[in-house]
Parts: structure tokens; C-alpha cells; sequence
């Protein structure tokens, strides 16, 4: 008999999908729970919320209408809201319950330039040129703000003791508005956060990232008639292109997973004026912070190379930085759990219609519609080969941290595309943020009757942050750069 329990509780652990089952048949489904129920009852509220950020997207620093429609709900459900935080007016936390443990989940709302679509699945701007959630930002706070409300409404029925926080962080996209609430302490306390994104897929984010320093390079001449009396002016623009050119030369030297980007946001007014002005940004990432470092100094003097040879001067402004991140596997554990429990998101007829119209005109394959319903196993912590960055690096390196996605976009569709902006703007995107809800929910829930989970989850991230560490932001002691989005800055 005894060899039949432990053989069971072995088959239990390697197969969550069986536990739940056995949990059902035993009448303690999971899903059975105020917090649950709440969300079920709740689409139409958060359908309609996520889309009049949709249909207003701001950009970063910006985004002025969308975070007080969240912040309205929040202090409509019973939350304290403070606000205009860390120099950021879009910022805010918004807290309900007291006591120990302290769970803060993460909530991001802007947009990203020129992507305008609508809900169609075919390319249709609504406005030619504007701002489009195509990171899907607009389900994302969303998603988070309902699933802190599902909790709430848990600890009140329960008389739990226990702290929900909601960090409404903007300009995500290139700001980095974590880092600052970070650097000014607003995480202290905080015992675990819990994030999630948008995705074409349902799984736990395994991957660790690339650490990022976004810098403004501006270079000055002297400004002549171009044909006149070109001999008497100094070219800033020559000074930024053989500044570009030099740094693509240095991309066969660098390691492989490291990544530069730049645009030239200021190449001067008219031909026949040599530009006095003119200003390249410039994206610079590596999955170490330590090789980041080295690249941001190499890059930096190839900006005074190019100066010194173009007879120009050069100046540089670090506009944002952010940490790789830090995996937690016990924490990473726990949501697979959940995400298991809670199950994949299943399209209508009408969604599944709009679905294939998207996947057919990315020439895909429509059986890749499958993987919306089904959640991806929980793989091995993969370090980054090179890729995007995000300000949740900061946070996982002083609070243990956990991140996942649910499917929101269609599978196939490319991160920053149109394909989907006008998902997530649909019903597909409300079903997926109500499954996000769902999964921080029944997380939380967990954390807070099972406190050993919370230490086992400290307990390793203290091991691999390391004794010495220090945190030093990326982005130095600057003010947000509430400016960065706006023209000609």
C-alpha cells in the first residue's frame, strides 16, 4: 500500500494536468473560487475597458487617458491609489489588504508609434501614421488590474491576510518606467511580482533576455551654403554617418548575441545647408550587463572617432537602460501549475473566422490555431542568444519575479505588427487577458495560504543574485525622459 501512494504522488507531481483532474473528482476544483467567478462575470467590464485604451494608444510617458481609466477602476474596487509617482505623472500604485505576504503584479499601457490598424484582418490604418498598440499593452494592464481585483475580492471573502499592489509603470517601450519606481524604492516590501504579456502562445517566460542601453547620439557643426562656401561649414550629419558606419563595422567583433539598432532622428533642414545639427539614437543590447558595458564604451568612442575626423563635436544622453532578467524557477513552477489549471483560450466561430484570415495571409498554416488552446510545457531556463529587453529586468533583480503569457495574438503574427494590434483589440484579446487574470489569481491565492512557497521562491532568488550584488540602475541618476516620444525633442 505504501509503495502504491508514493508511486501515485509521483505520477501526481510529473503530471499537473492528472492532479487537477483528481482535484475535480474529489470536489476541490481550482477554478471554483470567488476570484474565478468574478472574472466570469466580468468580460463585458474588461472587453470594454481594454478597448477604450485601444482606441485611444498613447505612447510612453503619455498616456495620460489610459492610466486613469485604470487607475479610476482600481479606486472604484476599493483600492488606494497613489499616483504622479517617481517623477512619472502616468505612474502609479494602487494597494488593497494589509499584512504579510506583499504581491505586486506589474501593469503596462502605452502604445508604439505608427501602427495604427483596425480590427480587420487585413492591413487597414485607422489613421495613417498614428499610434497602434501593437505590443498589446491595452490588454496588458488590463489583464493585470482585473486579476488584482479578482484577488482582492478573494481576501475579503476569505479575511486572508495579505497585500495586493498594482505597479501601473509606463513607457515600457524605450522609457523604462520600472527602473525608475525601482531606483526610488517603490518595490521595497515587496515579497514576489507577478507579470505576465501578450503572446501568440500560453506558457511561462523562460527566457532571460538582453540588457539594453538606449542612448542619444548629437553631433554639431558649423552651418555654410552647401554649394556657396562648403568649406567653411563642419557637417553634423557626416558626423553621425561615419559614426554609423564605423559601428557597422564593429558588428563582425562583437559577440554574436549582441544587437545595435539606430535611426537618424535629425539629419539637418535642407540640402544646400550643411547641418550645424544632428542627432542618431541608438539601441545597444547584450544578454550581460558586463558585456553591455564594454559594447556602450567601444560605441562611444567610435562617436568620438567620428567627430574628431569630421571636425564636428558630440554629445551623449543615455534615454533609458534595463537589466537582463533574473529567472525563478520555484516561482516559474507555481504559474505552470496554474496556467494548467485555468487552460489555453478557445475562439468562437466568429474569432476563429478572423484567426485563419490572419494566418492565411502570412502564408502559415492554420493548424498553428491549436496552440491557442493547448499551455506549453515548462522548459528549461534558457539564456539569451540575443533579442528584446524589457524594465522587468530591473524588478527581477530585487524582488523574485515571474513572468508568463497567455494568447492574445494569432499565432504567426510578428511582435510589433498590425496583425496584432487588431487582435488585441478584439474579443481574442479580452479572452486572453481574462485567462491572465485568471492565472494571477489562483498564483496569489497559493502564495498566500502556502507561505513556504514564498520563502522557497526568496530563497533562490538570494542564491542567484548573489550575496555582493549591488543594484546600480542602468539608466544613472537622470530624470525620466518624459520627453522622448515627443517630436524634435
Amino acid at each position: 500500500m505504501k509503495t502504491k501512494k508514493i508511486i501515485l504522488l509521483v505520477l501526481c507531481i510529473a503530471t499537473i494536468p492528472f492532479c487537477t483532474y483528481a482535484q475535480k473528482k474529489k470536489g476541490k476544483d481550482p477554478l471554483k473560487n470567488v476570484s474565478v467567478e468574478y472574472l466570469n462575470n466580468s468580460f463585458g467590464t474588461y472587453d470594454k475597458l481594454q478597448k477604450q485604451i485601444w482606441s485611444h494608444p498613447e505612447l510612453g510617458f503619455l498616456e495620460v487617458k489610459s492610466s486613469a481609466l485604470l487607475q479610476e477602476h482600481l479606486k472604484e474596487k476599493g483600492f488606494a491609489v497613489e499616483a504622479d509617482i517617481a517623477g512619472m505623472p502616468t505612474a502609479f500604485v494602487a494597494t488593497y489588504g494589509s499584512g504579510s505576504p506583499v504581491i505586486g503584479i506589474l501593469a503596462e499601457f502605452d502604445a508604439l508609434p505608427g501602427l495604427s490598424q483596425d480590427t480587420v484582418p487585413y492591413r487597414k490604418p485607422l489613421t495613417e501614421g498614428a499610434n497602434g498598440h501593437a505590443c498589446g499593452h491595452n490588454v496588458f494592464g488590463v489583464g493585470s488590474v482585473a486579476g488584482a481585483v479578482a484577488i482582492s475580492q478573494w481576501l475579503d471573502s476569505h479575511k486572508q491576510t495579505g497585500t495586493i499592489k498594482v505597479f501601473g509603470t509606463p513607457a515600457e517601450e524605450g522609457g523604462g518606467g520600472k527602473v525608475y519606481l525601482v531606483r526610488e524604492g517603490f518595490f521595497k516590501g515587496v515579497d514576489i511580482v507577478l507579470d505576465w504579456h501578450p503572446a501568440t502562445a500560453n506558457g511561462v517566460s523562460v527566457g532571460t533576455g538582453t540588457a539594453i542601453q538606449m542612448i542619444d547620439y548629437t553631433f554639431r557643426g558649423i552651418a555654410a551654403h552647401a554649394a556657396g562656401s562648403p568649406d567653411k561649414g563642419r557637417s553634423a550629419l557626416d558626423g553621425v554617418e561615419a559614426f554609423n558606419y564605423m559601428v557597422n563595422l564593429l558588428r563582425e567583433h562583437v559577440p554574436f548575441s549582441s544587437r545595435f539598432h539606430y535611426v537618424i532622428v535629425n539629419g539637418g533642414e535642407a540640402p544646400n545647408v550643411v547641418p550645424d545639427y544632428a542627432k542618431v539614437s541608438y539601441y545597444i543590447r547584450s544578454p550581460k550587463r558586463e558585456v553591455l558595458k564594454e559594447l556602450v564604451e567601444w560605441i562611444g568612442q567610435a562617436a568620438e572617432g567620428a567627430a574628431k575626423g569630421t571636425q564636428t563635436t558630440v554629445s551623449s544622453e543615455i534615454i533609458s537602460g534595463f537589466y537582463e532578467k533574473l529567472y525563478n524557477r520555484k516561482l516559474a513552477e507555481l504559474v505552470q501549475q496554474q496556467l494548467h489549471i485555468v487552460g489555453g483560450v478557445h475562439y468562437d466561430e466568429r474569432e476563429r473566422a478572423f484567426a485563419e484570415e490572419i494566418v492565411k495571409g502570412l502564408n502559415g498554416d492554420p493548424a498553428t490555431l491549436e496552440q491557442v488552446v493547448t499551455i506549453r510545457p515548462l522548459a528549461e531556463e534558457r539564456p539569451s542568444t540575443g533579442g528584446g529587453s524589457s524594465d522587468v529586468g530591473d524588478v527581477s533583480w530585487n524582488v523574485p519575479t515571474v513572468s508568463f503569457g497567455t494568447a492574445v495574438f494569432v499565432p504567426g503574427s510578428a511582435g510589433h505588427s498590425w496583425q496584432n494590434v487588431a487582435a488585441d483589440g478584439s474579443t481574442i484579446g479580452t479572452k486572453g487577458l481574462i485567462n491572465a487574470a485568471k492565472v494571477f489569481s489562483l498564483t496569489a491565492i497559493e502564495l498566500y495560504t502556502n507561505p513556504q512557497l514564498v520563502q522557497d521562491a526568496k530563497k533562490e532568488f538570494e542564491e542567484k543574485r548573489g550575496k555582493d550584488f549591488h543594484y546600480v540602475p542602468l539608466l544613472g541618476d537622470r530624470a525620466p525622459a518624459l520627453d522622448y516620444r515627443l517630436p524634435n525633442r
